[in-house]
């Protein structure tokens, strides 16, 4: 699914905890750990068709959503670590949903002049960031799903440029969160599974391979909200997680 719509983390999250039987935030930062070796293997994959240099070219947009999406990584896992496993099951729940609709709406979006520019671009950027980062730290996800949208619709942003920039936002923000959840006993959860959490990740890139090779077969008609349907329900059943 990741290989489909560029994310994939939202959907493997649910997983860990209804398939796996993880608690909230053992959940969270194994989702962060995989969510990592994921997005560092696929800016390389996609340079063939996104080279480094474009990213480059863009660094501007980069460090115009990093201003607010570092400082909301560093805040949103903070918060995750200090919520009741009960609030963070529903927390998460209900960001699903938000994700779904994003899925949806969001994916549609097309190329073309930005929605705004100059200092308010800037503000809004920033803004933006700082929720996506909190966001990516309450599921451990990169952000993607988010991201995208944001790089098409404020900055005006080619999806498949807006791909790899959200790649490359979403890199630095993870490793912000990360280093924050390794101030919490939870993380202990990576050294006891570290066997799951390389065949899992493993997985992820097969599976992210797989998936852009289908790309140009499942119409967006049917697949968006089949993705959103599958979330919606993964939503249901974390927030009934006992």
């Amino acid at each position: 699914m990741g290989g489909l719509i560029g994310g994939g983390a939202e959907f493997r999250l649910p997983l860990l905890i209804g398939l796996f039987n993880f608690g909230a935030l053992e959940a969270v930062i194994l989702n962060k750990a995989m969510s990592l070796v994921v997005v560092a293997s696929a800016l390389p994959f996609r340079a063939a068709t996104v080279p480094f240099s474009a990213i480059t070219a863009n660094w501007s947009i980069v460090v115009n959503l990093l201003a607010g999406s570092l400082l909301g990584a560093w805040f949103g896992a903070g918060w995750a670590t200090r919520l009741k496993s009960e609030t963070l099951y529903k927390v998460i729940a209900g960001l699903l949903v938000a994700i779904a609709v994003v899925l949806v709406v969001g994916h549609d979006a097309t190329a073309g002049q930005p929605l705004l520019t100059g200092s308010p671009q800037l503000v809004a950027g920033v803004v933006a960031g700082l929720i996506i980062g909190i966001v990516a730290s309450l599921l451990g996800v990169a952000g993607g799903e988010l991201l995208i949208p944001t790089l098409v619709l404020l900055f005006g942003a080619d999806i498949k440029l807006a791909g790899s920039l959200s790649l490359a936002v979403s890199l630095p923000t993870m490793l912000v969160g990360f280093t924050r959840y390794s101030r919490d006993q939870s993380f202990s959860v990576l050294g006891r599974n570290k066997v799951f959490l390389l065949v899992m990740a493993a997985g992820s890139i097969v599976g992210t391979f797989i998936g852009g090779r289908l790309l140009g077969i499942v119409p967006n008609g049917v697949l968006l909200p089949a993705l959103a349907v599958i979330l919606l329900v993964s939503a249901v059943k974390v927030w009934r997680h006992a």
